[in-house]
C-alpha cells in the first residue's frame, strides 16, 4: 500500500491540495446555526448533486477508457514494463473507489433531510459539515484519479506517439534476458 502513495506521489498532493482548498473555503463559514445550515443545506444540495453526477460520469468514462489504453499498450511493437501495467490497474481501482464511493454519496444527497419534520433543528450543523467535507474528499480524489491517469497518457504517448526508446517503461534488451 505504502508502494502505491510512493508510485503516485504527485497525484495525491495535487488531490490533497485541492481537498484543503475546498475545505478551507468551507472553513471561512464559519459556525453555524442549525437553522441556518438547513437552509443552507437546502439550496446547496442540488450542486452537490451535479458535482456527484459529473464525478460519476467521469469516473465511468475512464473505466472505459482505460480499456482502450490497454489495446493501446498491448497492440504496440515495444515492450512495455510491468510497471507501466500496474499503473493502469492502480487507476482502475482509485477509480472504481471513487465511482462507488460518489454514486453512496449521491444516495444520501437524495434523501430529503430538509423536509423531515423529526430531525433535531442542531443536526442540521452536522449533516451540512459532513456534506461539504465529503464533497471535497470526492473532489480531491477525482483530482488524483485525473492526475495518475495524466501520469500514465503521457508515458504512452511519448513510447507510442513519440517514439522514444530509452523511455523508463519500456523493457531493454537487459531485462529480456
Amino acid at each position: 500500500m505504502s508502494n502505491f502513495f510512493k508510485n503516485h506521489k504527485r497525484a495525491f498532493i495535487g488531490g490533497a491540495v485541492t481537498t484543503i482548498f475546498i475545505a478551507f473555503g468551507v472553513f471561512i463559514l464559519g459556525n453555524i446555526s442549525g437553522y441556518e445550515a438547513k437552509k443552507l443545506l437546502s439550496s446547496s444540495i442540488q450542486g452537490l448533486n451535479m458535482l456527484c453526477n459529473t464525478i460519476i460520469l467521469a469516473s465511468a468514462t475512464i473505466l472505459a477508457l482505460l480499456l482502450t489504453l490497454l489495446g493501446i499498450s498491448t497492440g504496440t511493437e515495444t515492450k512495455l514494463k510491468k510497471k507501466h501495467y500496474t499503473q493502469v490497474l492502480s487507476i482502475a481501482k482509485f477509480d472504481t473507489i471513487l465511482f462507488i464511493s460518489t454514486l453512496i454519496l449521491f444516495q444520501f444527497f437524495n434523501i430529503p433531510i430538509t423536509e423531515a419534520d423529526n430531525v433535531a433543528v442542531w443536526w442540521y450543523k452536522y449533516i451540512y459539515w459532513g456534506t461539504l467535507f465529503s464533497s471535497s474528499i470526492i473532489s480531491g480524489m477525482m483530482v488524483i484519479t485525473i492526475l495518475m491517469l495524466y501520469g500514465t497518457v503521457t508515458n504512452i504517448i511519448a513510447i507510442v506517439g513519440l517514439k522514444k526508446s530509452d523511455h523508463r517503461m519500456l523493457v531493454d534488451e537487459k531485462e529480456e534476458e
